[in-house]
C-alpha cells in the first residue's frame, strides 16, 4: 500500500508539475522544478544533428583557448535584454556577434534604440529555450594544431530540446564542420560553463563531468555510462585533452561548474573566487586550489600562479550558504567574464566590489581593455557574461605562446624568452 501511494504522489507531481516547466520564464541555468524527471525521455529521442559527424575527427586535435583570436561570439536573445545589449556593444568592436533569435526585426530595434550600430552583427532566427548558450553551444577545435577549424557538441545536460540544435545551426551558417559526441562508444554529457582549455592540451573541470556520465542519473536511466578513463579519452579524441584536471564539486553553488568560482586567463594564471574565511564555498574552492598547485604544473613546467578575487555576498549581504536551501543569496562571481580578442568584459554588482575586481583584471592582463556589464539580474539566474556567451576561433589561427616577460623595466641584464609559434 505504501508503493501505491508512492506511485500516486509520482505521478500528481508529473501530470501537474512538468506541464509548466516550459512555461517558466526564464529558464534558469540550472534544472526547473522537476526538469529532471524530463531527462529519461530526452536522452532516448536524442539523435546526431543531420550535419554532424559522430567519430572523432581523423587528425589529432586541439581545443582552443578563450584568448586565442575569435572570429565571432554568438548569444542567445532573449530575458535579459539590459545585459545583452550592453555585451553586443562591446563584443561587436572585436569581432562578429552572432545573435540567435525568434525575431531579428525586435533585436535590431532594441539594439539600435539603445544606440548600439548594427554592423557586425549577424542573426539567426531558430528556436531556443534558454539564454544559457555557453552549455549548448558549439567548441572550437583546430586539427593539427592550427589547420582546419571544428566544432564539437557534447550531449546537453538538460532536458531542452531547442537549445540543443543550435549547435548544427552555428555550424551550417558558418559551413564548419560539426562533430557531436552523441552515441556509443563516444557519448559524453558535457557542458561548456564546466570546460576550460589552456589551449595547449591541459583542461580543468568540476567532477559533474564524472557524475554525469557514471551511469546513475538519478531520474534516468540513459545517463552515459563511462569510466573516468573513457571519459579522457573520448575528451582527448574529440578535444585534444591531454590531461583532464578535475576538482571536487561545491557545496553551494548548484550548478557545479567551475566558471562561477574560477578563469584561466593564460597558460599558467588561475583567477579564483575568494570567500571570507569558512564562508559559503570558500573552504572547498581553498581545497581545491592547494591540489591543484599542489600536483599540477602549468604548460611552462612553471608553478600555476594563483590571483584571487572577492566573491561578494549579494545586496542583502548574504552569500550563497546563508539560508540554504531555502533562499540563499545571490551567486556573485567575477570570474564569469568574456575575453573578446583584445577586450575583457566582466558582471557588475556593486561599486565597492566593482572598482577592486576591474583593477585586479587590468593588473593581470595588461594590454586588454577591461570594461563591465551589470549582471545583478541575471545572477539571480545563477549565471552572468560567460554563461551566455560561446566563442568561435578564426579559420586560420596564428598561435603563439610565451611566459610573461620576467622584467620589463630594467632591461640592462638581458634574459632568453621562448616562443612558441605555429601557423598553417
Amino acid at each position: 500500500m505504501k508503493n501505491f501511494f508512492i506511485f500516486f504522489e509520482i505521478l500528481f507531481f508529473l501530470f501537474t508539475t512538468i506541464p509548466q516547466i516550459f512555461s517558466q520564464q526564464p529558464l534558469p541555468i540550472g534544472f526547473a522544478k522537476g526538469e529532471e524527471f524530463l531527462m529519461d525521455d530526452y536522452l532516448k529521442s536524442r539523435l546526431p544533428s543531420e550535419n554532424a559527424i559522430i567519430s572523432p575527427p581523423v587528425s589529432p586535435v586541439r581545443s582552443m583557448a578563450e584568448w586565442e583570436e575569435l572570429q565571432a561570439i554568438t548569444v542567445t536573445w532573449t530575458n535579459y535584454p539590459t545585459t545583452l545589449v550592453p555585451l553586443v556593444k562591446f563584443m561587436q568592436t572585436q569581432c562578429r556577434v552572432i545573435i540567435n533569435c525568434q525575431d531579428s526585426n525586435a533585436v535590431k530595434s532594441t539594439l539600435s534604440s539603445s544606440g548600439v550600430p548594427l554592423n557586425n552583427i549577424d542573426f539567426i532566427q531558430q528556436p531556443f529555450n534558454t539564454v544559457w548558450i555557453r552549455d549548448y553551444g558549439p567548441n572550437t577545435v583546430y586539427t593539427n594544431e592550427v589547420d582546419s577549424l571544428l566544432l564539437v557538441d557534447w550531449i546537453y545536460n538538460r532536458p531542452r530540446p531547442k537549445d540543443d540544435t543550435i549547435s548544427s545551426q552555428i555550424a551550417k551558417f558558418l559551413n564548419i564542420p560539426l562533430y557531436q559526441t552523441m552515441t556509443s562508444p563516444f557519448n559524453l554529457m558535457n557542458t561548456g560553463g564546466n570546460f576550460q582549455s589552456d589551449g595547449f592540451g591541459n583542461a580543468f573541470a568540476s567532477k559533474l563531468v564524472l557524475d554525469e556520465n557514471d551511469g546513475n542519473g538519478s531520474y534516468s536511466l540513459n545517463y552515459p555510462i563511462h569510466s573516468e578513463g573513457e571519459i579522457d579519452t573520448i575528451m582527448n579524441k574529440f578535444m585534444g585533452i591531454k590531461r583532464y584536471t578535475k576538482i571536487n564539486t561545491l557545496p553551494y553553488d548548484g550548478i557545479h561548474h567551475i566558471d562561477m568560482h574560477m578563469k584561466l586567463l593564460d597558460e599558467e594564471t588561475l583567477l579564483v573566487g575568494e570567500y571570507p574565511a569558512g564562508t559559503s564555498d570558500g573552504p572547498q574552492i581553498e581545497a581545491n586550489i592547494q591540489y591543484v598547485i599542489s600536483n599540477f604544473q602549468s604548460m611552462f613546467g612553471s608553478p600555476y600562479k594563483i590571483v584571487r578575487v572577492v566573491q561578494p555576498p549579494d545586496a542583502s549581504g548574504n552569500y550563497p550558504s546563508d539560508g540554504f536551501p531555502f533562499s540563499p543569496g545571490d551567486y556573485r562571481t567575477y570570474t564569469n567574464s568574456v575575453i573578446a580578442n583584445k577586450t575583457v568584459i566582466i558582471p557588475l554588482y556593486e561599486t565597492k566590489y566593482d572598482t577592486t575586481a576591474l583593477r585586479i583584471y587590468r593588473e593581470n592582463m595588461p594590454g586588454y581593455d577591461v570594461v563591465g556589464v551589470d549582471c545583478n539580474q541575471i545572477i539571480q539566474a545563477s549565471g552572468a557574461l560567460h554563461c551566455i556567451t560561446h566563442e568561435i576561433g578564426v579559420k586560420d589561427p596564428l598561435l603563439i605562446s610565451h611566459q610573461p616577460l620576467k622584467n620589463t623595466t630594467n632591461t640592462s641584464v638581458p634574459y632568453q624568452v621562448d616562443a612558441y609559434i605555429n601557423h598553417q
